[in-house]
């Protein structure tokens, strides 16, 4: 694999090719953007391009360095990532020692931090130390997901490429190749928003997403009772729960365009799925929030007869 056969952000890989050519590989880079764009295989193939032995083609894949990369056995790579949820300032310590150390097989070392937007506040202070003075043989490269949570002085200090959700065509194509002509809705891409492993989730669940569909189209054909009475998909998914309430925001969403008549109700109708999804992240009751969650869909949907029986 090379940087040609990932999938989308083309002005990055005419940025990393060129400075590769160009031998104008700067010290520090930081990947950002949303979680399953390819940040990490981007800095893996930027990684071995930067290594490669061959002086025209980069990478060969058939140098000392590529085949010990690819083997998982380049002594001149490292990878940095979280020591449960954060990275921490002992593992920024340990690799600064070992930044000292001259590259083994050739003129640079690559420093790959992943999740570096885990990083402790103290750790991203020691890091600062390297950033500021780098040796003339280092690169690092940082990846995160959240820039926010990057010291400015850190972000300050590093060359910033931010990489943009793929598009919907860049996921058919993967998703086609991938899961042989595999074919998904529109309001299934919108819950993709542009990320591949997203996506793969999306076509690992779709069966369960097709119950969530059945529910929402039956909020305004179907009393209560019946829309409680499908409420065992959410509980026997629990682990997939934000994913499900992201769909039924999707498919809300989308009900406004064909209901103008009621489209105040069905954009209360998403309030109140976010309304669940905020209060399950700070581990309310499960079971409760649901219902609730399902009963006052019902009602704002059917607003009319619901107020009746009030």
């Amino acid at each position: 694999m090379n940087l040609d056969n990932l999938i989308g952000n083309d002005n990055i890989k005419s940025i990393l090719k060129k400075s590769i050519k160009k031998n104008n590989i700067l010290h520090s880079y930081l990947f950002y953007g949303i979680d399953g764009i390819g940040k990490k295989l981007f800095a893996f193939e930027f990684a071995k391009m930067i290594l490669c032995d061959n002086k025209i083609n980069k990478p060969c894949g058939n140098c000392k360095s590529c085949i010990e990369f690819d083997t998982k056995n380049n002594p001149d790579f490292f990878l940095i990532e979280p020591d449960g949820n954060t990275i921490k300032i002992d593992q920024i310590r340990q690799m600064q020692k070992n930044i000292l150390e001259k590259p083994i097989n050739g003129s640079k070392k690559v420093y790959i931090i992943d999740n570096a937007d885990t990083m402790t506040k103290e750790a991203q202070n020691c890091l600062l130390k390297t950033l500021e003075e780098p040796q003339a043989f280092i690169v690092i490269i940082l990846i995160a997901s959240n820039e926010n949570n990057i010291l400015a002085t850190v972000k300050s200090r590093c060359t910033k490429m931010y990489f943009h959700k793929l598009t919907d065509a860049n996921l058919k194509a993967f998703l086609n190749e991938k899961f042989n002509n595999v074919n998904l809705d529109e309001n299934m891409l919108k819950l993709c928003d542009g990320s591949i492993s997203k996506s793969i989730k999306v076509i690992e669940k779709i069966s369960i997403l097709n119950q969530i569909k059945s529910i929402v189209d039956a909020f305004d054909i179907t009393d209560e009772l019946n829309i409680i009475n499908q409420n065992e998909v959410f509980y026997n998914n629990k682990e997939d729960i934000n994913l499900l309430l992201d769909y039924m925001y999707v498919l809300l969403f989308e009900k406004i365009n064909h209901n103008i008549v009621t489209k105040n109700h069905y954009i209360n109708a998403m309030e109140l799925v976010q309304e669940a999804k905020n209060k399950l992240s700070i581990a309310n009751n499960y079971d409760m929030t649901i219902d609730n969650m399902l009963i006052k869909i019902w009602g704002e949907i059917n607003e009319e007869n619901y107020r009746g029986k009030i």
